[in-house]
């Protein structure tokens, strides 16, 4: 009988949440995906040794901060570029986290990650851009989508947030999972969930769901897994992007999997376009959306900031 891990690649397209080289070599996914603390963790491993030196090198800027920056750029588009040598999709490079609030620095920053990616001979087909799905990174987004830089929403964690992307055109998003059942672990302790009753796993399978049902092509792609069994649960979810932890227990495990998400029904007529003042009082009437959202932002800018500091010490 073949892993769980090949069975799931007949339903779903699987990423890699990662920047271990070395895993994405043994493990072949499809795609990966980067973040600022996935990035920090391959920096910290060593193995990107030659490409921080080299980013450091090619920095340009008329202050250290400046210099950092564009060094942090050139580092993420590098590893990036070292990624798709093995693997047949596409890579996912996120935007500073603290511009998520700021449209048009996300705009410039999206642009000068493509232009960096173009000057290592990787086309916009290669790539997506990862955005903090903020009211303002999805008008970001929908922006970036017109000029043909296809985005990947991540941080989303309410329906609110799914919706508006989709009504945005934007390529992918990530819902998460596992960090919607941290929350509601933390609040509800004692309560034991089954993987298919995870609110995270409720929250993607809906989602998945609505956009089939409205005829949206955005793709959904599943991220922020605390088990396998949450996987197994999105069976048939358009992508699914898992550690190498979880991905290697897949490939190791026997089993029938069946398919648990699919969708044959017509496809009905869209409602209205959210506004601004929908999607902000929506969000804040989600208790744990708003406040993951909040917590994601902020993990992520703590890691680019310890990333900075390392790049600025041996700059210095």
């Amino acid at each position: 009988m073949p892993s769980l891990f090949e069975q799931l690649k007949h339903y779903s397209t699987l990423v890699a949440d990662t920047g271990d080289l070395a895993a994405i070599q043994t493990l072949k996914p499809e795609d990966a995906t980067t973040n600022p603390s996935l990035v920090l963790k391959a920096v910290q491993s060593g193995q990107y040794d030659a490409t921080v030196d080299a980013s450091l090198a090619a920095a340009e800027g008329d202050s250290m901060a400046t210099r950092i920056d564009d060094a942090c750029d050139r580092l993420s588009v590098a590893m990036g570029a070292a990624i798709l040598q093995h693997i047949p999709g596409r890579i996912s490079t996120e935007v500073n986290a603290r511009l998520s609030f700021n449209s048009a620095a996300s705009i410039d920053k999206a642009r000068r990650l493509v232009a960096l990616y173009e000057e290592q001979g990787v086309g916009r087909d290669r790539i997506l851009i990862k955005l903090a799905a903020t009211w303002e990174g999805i008008k970001a987004a929908e922006i970036l989508e017109k000029e043909g830089i296809q985005c990947n929403l991540t941080l989303i964690f309410s329906f609110t947030q799914a919706r508006a992307c989709a009504e945005a055109g934007v390529f992918l998003i990530s819902p998460f999972v596992g960090r919607i059942l941290d929350w509601f672990k933390k609040a509800n302790p004692g309560v034991d969930y089954a993987p298919a009753e995870e609110p995270g796993v409720l929250s993607v399978a809906g989602i998945y769901q609505y956009f089939k049902q409205h005829g949206y092509q955005t793709v959904v792609m599943g991220a922020s897994f605390r088990n396998s069994g949450e996987i197994l649960a999105l069976a048939g979810c358009d992508r699914l992007t898992i550690s190498p932890a979880l991905l290697t227990e897949l490939s190791e495990t026997k089993g029938e999997l069946n398919r648990a998400l699919s969708y044959a029904g017509d496809v009905i007529e869209r409602p209205a376009i959210m506004t601004e003042a929908e999607y902000r009082w929506d969000l804040n009437q989600d208790a744990m959306a708003t406040e993951k959202l909040a917590e994601g932002i902020r993990g992520f800018e703590k890691d680019q900031k310890i990333l900075e500091g390392l790049l600025t010490d041996k700059l210095g």
